[in-house]
């Protein structure tokens, strides 16, 4: 892509412009505003990864397997620095990097090309491992899924596996906003609880409540935050 010049740093009250500067794909709104707190706080106050650390071996990693209505992730970083907002007016149109699905070729910071159902979380179990093989233990992997991508069973697979095995690097973020088609007894926390998981329940627009529950230790355990959202129109 272009080299273009990064936007300044700005603040979360920022947000809603950048998304504003994006049309099309309405359809997915819902699920980019849903995302939209929880992003911010990883990447203003919880991430370790900068606009200049994008390729370093021992920086945190970010997946978005929530990657439909990518508006508030391309928002959060063109807000941090990764590329300027002038992309912004040209999502989705054609030769803009800016896809309806990120593509990690095309979108400086994005780890994986994301938008199908059920891939991040055994995306992100595998890049625990790899990060192990290679001795880095330090870089800490996170997740975005959404809770619909529950129904799919690659994500079972992926943290049945994650809990008895200990990967402590390992931190998934779970939007709720309650659009899964089969429901769990005892709500998404139960099922992350039941294979071994730490596991957090939180208000997903409470910017402090999500930090604690970020921060929180889990010693030789993965983590879960389930962050639930009424979607704003």
């Amino acid at each position: 892509m272009t080299n273009t010049t990064a936007a300044p740093a700005r603040g979360h009250r920022d947000m809603y412009r950048l998304m504003s500067l994006m049309t099309g794909a309405e359809k997915h709104g819902p699920a980019a505003t849903s995302t939209l707190d929880v992003l911010w706080v990883l990447y203003d106050r919880v991430l370790r990864v900068t606009p200049d650390t994008v390729d370093a071996p021992d920086r945190d990693r970010f997946l978005l397997s929530k990657g439909h209505g990518p508006m508030a992730y391309y928002a959060v970083l063109a807000a941090h620095g990764f590329f300027g907002e002038e992309l912004l007016p040209g999502f989705g149109s054609y030769g803009s990097p800016l896809g309806h699905h990120p593509d990690r070729m095309l979108v400086p910071g994005a780890e994986i090309g994301s938008g199908s159902l059920g891939h991040g979380l055994p995306l992100a179990v595998g890049s625990v491992l790899g990060l192990r093989a290679q001795g880095l233990t330090d870089p800490r992997v996170w997740v975005l899924i959404g809770d619909a991508e529950l129904d799919e069973g690659s994500n079972h697979e992926a943290l049945a596996y994650a809990g008895p095995a200990g990967l402590e690097q390992l931190h998934t973020v779970v939007i709720d906003n309650a659009s899964a088609s089969y429901a769990r007894p005892g709500g998404v926390s139960a099922r992350f609880e039941a294979a071994g998981w730490s596991v957090a329940s939180v208000d997903g627009r409470d910017h402090e409540a999500l930090y604690a529950a970020f921060t929180a230790p889990h010693p030789g355990w993965p983590r879960a935050v389930v962050a639930h959202v009424e979607p704003k129109p």
